[in-house]
């Protein structure tokens, strides 16, 4: 079994097997850049996006963790409706109302299936849980079941009671967490070293961390990203990736191995 995957920068990633193509809080703009021009705190890119969204085609569907720009970009989801009919855009229900394109809402502890890819959303504290009037959550996490393998993308998240055992059952293989960690003036995220401890906690074999390297004031040099993981004994294996490469895994249920 194997999957290919990409990422594409800050939290984004895309997921492509048999045919399929998933990409999960895809940010492919300069929209925040134009929004905090002249502020204390500019968004202009680090790094170029890989991928433009009205070059993107064949995407079966969109997962959103939450409404923030670089997670929910207002500029690139319309785009890639119009260019992708068929695409499902799935997002936390308690945001659906005001997203930018049609979209399913989903609440934690709710499962969707898409062309045979399972998605089940969980609760993501970013820094705190947060629910609505309704009880909907406003951050959300994905778990992504597909070739036999489950995957784990917490959106922006830290961590909170509860979250390991919910991981654990769920015998996830590879989670995707972002690092920048907290105490930057804006929301924050796990620290690296939270990150590799939530996956210990949980069972977790394969860890790719993110949200670094685009914008200047809120990310971790990939240098220290880099000397972490190889100061860290697996399990998990950590891996710090380069956008604009696909990659493989290959997964095997024997002992819930994973291979790149």
């Amino acid at each position: 079994m194997s999957m290919e995957w990409f990422w594409l920068g800050q939290a984004g990633f895309a997921l492509r097997s048999a045919g399929r193509l998933v990409l999960i809080d895809p940010y492919l703009s300069d929209h925040l850049a134009v929004k905090y021009r002249g502020t204390d705190k500019p968004h202009d890119r680090l790094m170029p996006s890989p991928w433009l969204a009205d070059e993107v085609r064949g995407v079966t569907a969109v997962l959103c963790s939450h409404r923030h720009g670089d997670h929910m970009d207002p500029i690139a989801l319309p785009i890639l409706a119009q260019h992708n009919p068929q695409c499902r855009f799935i997002m936390p229900l308690a945001e659906v109302r005001s997203a930018p394109v049609a979209a399913t809402g989903i609440n934690a502890g709710e499962t969707l299936v898409v062309d045979g890819i399972q998605i089940t959303a969980i609760a993501s504290a970013h820094e705190a849980l947060e629910t609505n009037e309704r009880g909907e959550h406003r951050f959300l996490g994905y778990m992504v079941k597909l070739e036999g393998a489950t995957l784990y993308h917490s959106g922006d998240c830290v961590p909170y009671e509860g979250l390991p055992e919910r991981l654990r059952r769920e015998k996830v293989d590879v989670a995707l967490l972002p690092v920048n960690g907290r105490g930057q003036g804006v929301l924050g995220n796990f620290t690296f070293d939270e990150a590799v401890a939530l996956c210990r906690a949980a069972g977790i074999q394969a860890l790719i961390v993110h949200h670094f390297g685009m914008f200047a004031f809120n990310t971790v040099a990939r240098a220290e990203l880099e000397r972490q993981a190889a100061g860290t004994a697996a399990p998990p294996r950590v891996t710090v990736p380069q956008a604009g490469e696909w990659n493989e895994w290959v997964f095997s249920r024997k002992g819930r191995g994973i291979h790149e």
